[in-house]
């Protein structure tokens, strides 16, 4: 049932980031071409800024998830009930705080951008935008976790694709109509309000939670530790833009466009860490249940294989991105002149750095399960140090380079901590098992992207060149990989092969 449970997370998932990466494309492409680079800059800000909220969250998601292993484990409604009401009155005062904050960051924020725009305008945007926000705190966080927890995310997967889907038409009509900025972002926060809405009726509906149960406190008891993880999964992401926004104001040569130009590359990126993350997606419960359970030898057997499975699949994916966004950016911003979108070191230095990122995974998706946030919790502050420290440093010497180069440093930083803390303390096992990895993948990235450099390759031009590049980029590199899996990891290559084939013999027979 575990197996089948991690299947299906996955599979959404992974349709669940494919759909998120090319909206995510789409929107604001439609965005710079209608109102211009500026606007996109500012509405991308607004959201990081008011992205920050979620600070206050205090780490209680991921600490409530570990609570709720060991009751739906052992089908205890009471004591998952208990959870579940503390949850619930714990993200609604938080709902209520980001009213407050929202309407403050509504006062100030036009004053930290530059005067392209005027207050009014600038603060409706930051309200109209916070609207959905509020929502997901208020009527559907709790059962998000709930969900997560009891290993059917799914659920909210599909949901999510529908109301991506909805927001992305949205914008294309908004944009093609001439509407405003302003009704633009108040149709699609219509469509993110449905989604809390929608998923607190279905919980309700099928879950039998008493609503009388007395708060469980205890279960959130981790929550402080629990905001290091935060603190520094909101910098690291968010640290950029804040910074490249307020050296906008304070600096005559950088301007708010800058922002613009991090997010596409942002886009791809992060994009392809959403999509590389899908195969952890309902990994952490299941493992979290193992835990529970007290089955060890499984628990290191199957995280020695996704280990493997998920390193094959972020090595081939970052390398492909490492030699495919600059031509993707150059077609993507063809005809935009308001400002300069090709910067091949910022490309390749952020490539890096979400590469970086994405290979903690399974590191942290087994910490977490197991409930060490108070014992990982300082590495979380370093990072987020290092991150802010390094990027203000450096983006007066190197502008928008510079934040990249403060995102590599932490990201690389605490996905070390992070493996040699689980090598130590949960698996126990030799650091060097990390370490192998990380060398054989950039061995094949190394191998990869010569050949690609000397190949006969055609000229990209459009998005139909550029894919047929990709094609022969995807190819190239995935079979680089099988031959150094097939030389360092022969055995788990077999066993991922085997897993493969009797997952989908299963499917058959059924």
């Amino acid at each position: 049932m575990r197996s089948k449970k991690a299947l299906m997370n996955t599979t959404t998932s992974l349709l669940l980031q494919f759909v998120t990466v090319i909206s995510g494309f789409i929107v604001p492409r439609i965005i710079i071409g209608t109102y211009g680079s500026d606007v996109n800059g500012l509405t991308a800000s607004i959201t990081q800024f008011l992205g920050y909220i979620a600070l206050f969250e205090a780490g209680v998601g991921g600490v409530v998830r570990a609570a709720m292993y060991k009751p739906l484990a052992h089908k205890d409604m009471t004591k998952l009930s208990g959870i579940v009401r503390a949850t619930e009155s714990f993200f609604r005062k938080i709902a209520l705080i980001f009213v407050g904050y929202m309407l403050v960051l509504a006062a100030v924020f036009p004053i930290l951008v530059n005067n392209s725009f005027d207050w009014m305008f600038t603060a409706s945007l930051v309200v109209i935008i916070g609207i959905s926000t509020f929502a997901q705190y208020y009527f559907g966080m709790t059962y998000t976790v709930l969900l997560y927890a009891d290993q059917r995310r799914y659920v909210t997967s599909y949901l999510q694709i529908f109301t991506i889907i909805l927001n992305a038409v949205l914008v294309v009509i908004f944009a093609k109509l001439g509407a405003s900025i302003h009704w633009l972002k108040l149709g699609t926060a219509a469509v993110y309000v449905l989604r809390p809405i929608i998923l607190n009726r279905y919980v309700k509906r099928g879950y039998k939670l008493d609503k009388k149960a007395k708060p469980d406190t205890q279960a959130i008891k981790q929550r402080w530790d629990g905001l290091g993880h935060h603190i520094a999964y909101f910098v690291n992401l968010n640290a950029d833009v804040v910074i490249l926004t307020l050296v906008s104001k304070i600096s005559s040569v950088f301007s708010i466009a800058e922002v613009s130009v991090y997010t596409v590359y942002h886009a791809v990126v992060y994009g392809i860490v959403n999509i590389t993350g899908s195969v952890s997606t309902g990994m952490e419960a299941g493992f979290g249940n193992m835990i529970a359970k007290g089955e060890k030898e499984n628990l290191n057997k199957k995280f020695a294989l996704y280990e493997f499975i998920y390193y094959t699949i972020v090595t081939v994916m970052f390398t492909c991105a490492g030699i495919l966004i600059l031509p993707f950016v150059k077609v993507y911003t063809s005809g935009v002149t308001d400002v300069n979108y090709i910067r091949p070191v910022f490309a390749y230095i952020i490539v890096l750095a979400y590469a970086a990122y994405a290979i903690r995974s399974p590191y942290n998706t087994l910490t977490l399960a197991a409930g060490h946030y108070k014992q990982t919790r300082n590495g979380a502050f370093v990072e987020a140090g290092i991150n802010v420290v390094v990027s203000v440093v450096c983006v007066f010497v190197w502008g928008i380079v510079g934040v990249a180069i403060g995102t590599l440093a932490a990201m690389t930083f605490r996905t070390v901590q992070y493996a040699w803390y689980l090598s130590k303390n949960i698996l126990k096992r030799s650091f060097m098992v990390f370490v192998k990895r990380v060398v054989v993948a950039a061995l094949i990235s190394a191998v990869s992207i010569f050949l690609v450099s000397v190949l006969p390759k055609v000229a990209v031009v459009s998005y139909v060149t550029w894919i047929l590049f990709a094609v022969e980029t995807a190819v190239v590199v995935v079979a680089i990989t099988f031959i150094f899996s097939f030389v360092f990891a022969k055995k788990e290559l077999f066993d991922t092969m085997k897993y493969i084939k009797n997952t989908f013999l299963k499917r058959k027979k059924k």
